[in-house]
């Protein structure tokens, strides 16, 4: 269908497409003027969820979510506030509210729950497009009372914000406290063991006692070593001053027996030569026999006084040597017990350092959650109170006639169309061809209405028979 041929339609039934248009206007018009008058008044808040918690510190995680905005709203329109707002506005004890609650429930069901639901469906959250400002509306009839349950709803969204941040916080501090008792019993307990360990043992896990011995551990462990080396040497000389003790540098070099050596050489020389002069039986001989006798008895009792001085030397090496390990023992035996405590107080003082650092991260828990209970400010803040609207916000005249016309218009295009369906006329030049399925012979041109009647009837007849190439009948008189 062209659209010359859809003008040609509403020309044609314009009248169906006025009545049409007159009656959806009048229907609209009607269930307008039905419709109760309703004002709404709106409020705005802005949170804040950039700063950081004046409490804490920083800023809270929970804040930075996207359904963080959407949760508030879900908070503003929820049961616990609506109830607050209608507490505050003393609503619940009014009289006519609980007789219309007892005509329209047969007082079945929870007062409160039904009130805050009634309130519930006038009441709308909106939040601001990539702000962080939600807008609280509520719609009555009474304008007065639109902005009075605004305002007592934002009031309330507030405070229960506080309480909600709160609540959470006074049981957390009353469970802080209770552990901050146990913690600080603990922490008391383990201090007084590490107090008598120290004062049992005498020591402090902190002290330098224990480098001390350690000290005394070396030097002691150096001269056994030391000892040892002369113990082993002296017993190393003894047993050579026992199997050969002419050859020990001690005897070879002692000025003594050198001496008298040298002077047992001389005696020994004079003897051979005395003998050979005099024999045997000289008393020169036997004299020198008796010197010579005399001097190495003298010479073996230097030596023996020799090897019995190294055996002494060597007794008493081995007597310190055997006293120097002792010492030695009993000093690493001391050493090792002082490390042993020094380890038993180190894992005292561990606990006491352990049980003290939980302590107080508890204590500054308790502290915080102390101080979040009796906050008084939260991250909302008042950003425009509800007036009481001077226009009502519904019905909407305006809005309702213009989708009035513009329903009425459509449905009377419809109806136009649908009558022209049900019956159909030869409109244009097309519609031969489409409906009758004929041949177009020719088109009679619109001839004015005649003032005498039958002319025009006439005239048409006439055109109509010389277009078929016959003849036209005659005028009657």
């Amino acid at each position: 269908m062209s659209i010359a041929h859809l003008l040609f339609i509403l020309t044609a039934r314009w009248r169906s497409a006025l009545v049409a248009l007159a009656v959806v206007v009048g229907l609209v018009g009607l269930f307008t003027a039905l419709l109760p008058t309703r004002y709404t008044a709106s409020g705005a808040v802005v949170l804040d969820v950039k700063s950081p918690d004046p409490i804490a510190g920083v800023v809270l995680p929970g804040m930075m979510v996207s359904s963080y905005m959407a949760t508030q709203v879900d908070v503003i329109q929820s049961e616990r506030v609506v109830l607050r707002a209608l507490k505050a506005l003393h609503a619940d004890k009014d009289a006519a509210l609980k007789d219309n609650w007892l005509r329209r429930t047969g007082g079945r069901g929870n007062f409160d729950s039904w009130l805050a639901e009634e309130v519930s469906k006038g009441l709308d959250a909106k939040p601001g497009k990539d702000s962080n400002v939600i807008l609280v509306s509520y719609s009555s009839r009474d304008p007065e009372l639109a902005a009075q349950i605004a305002n007592a709803v934002v009031a309330a969204y507030i405070d229960t914000t506080l309480q909600l941040r709160t609540e959470p916080a006074k049981q957390f501090n009353t469970l802080f406290d209770e552990s901050t008792k146990t913690l600080r019993e603990r922490l008391e307990a383990a201090q007084a063991r590490l107090s008598a360990f120290q004062q049992t043992h005498g020591i402090v896990a902190t002290d330098e006692k224990l480098d001390t011995e350690n000290a005394r551990l070396a030097e002691l462990s150096t001269q056994l070593v030391s000892l040892q080396g002369a113990a082993t040497e002296s017993q190393g000389r003894q047993k050579q001053a026992q199997a050969n003790g002419n050859q020990m540098s001690e005897v070879l070099g002692n000025t003594t027996i050198s001496l008298l050596s040298a002077d047992l050489a001389r005696q020994q020389a004079r003897l051979s030569e005395v003998s050979q002069r005099l024999g045997d039986k000289h008393p020169q001989v036997e004299e020198l026999r008796g010197n010579i006798a005399e001097l190495r008895r003298r010479i073996d009792g230097e030596k023996a006084n020799i090897a019995g001085s190294i055996g002494v030397n060597n007794s008493v090496n081995q007597s310190r040597l055997e006293t120097q390990k002792s010492e030695v023992a009993a000093q690493r035996a001391k050493v090792l017990q002082m490390k042993s405590l020094r380890d038993e107080a180190t894992v005292m003082v561990r606990d006491v350092e352990n049980a003290q650092r939980v302590y107080d991260a508890a204590f500054s828990r308790q502290n915080q959650s102390a101080l979040e209970s009796q906050a008084t400010q939260t991250n909302v803040s008042v950003l425009k109170n509800a007036s009481v609207p001077p226009f009502p916000s519904s019905p909407r005249w305006s809005v309702n006639a213009a989708i009035a016309l513009v329903l009425g218009g459509l449905i009377g295009v419809a109806t136009a169309l649908f009558r022209e369906h049900r019956d159909s006329r030869l409109r244009v030049e097309d519609d031969v061809l489409e409906i009758m399925r004929q041949p177009l012979l020719g088109v009679l041109p619109n001839v004015p209405r005649s003032p005498e009647p039958g002319r025009s009837g006439r005239v048409l007849q006439g055109m109509a028979m010389r277009l078929l190439g016959m003849s036209p009948p005659l005028a009657q008189g």
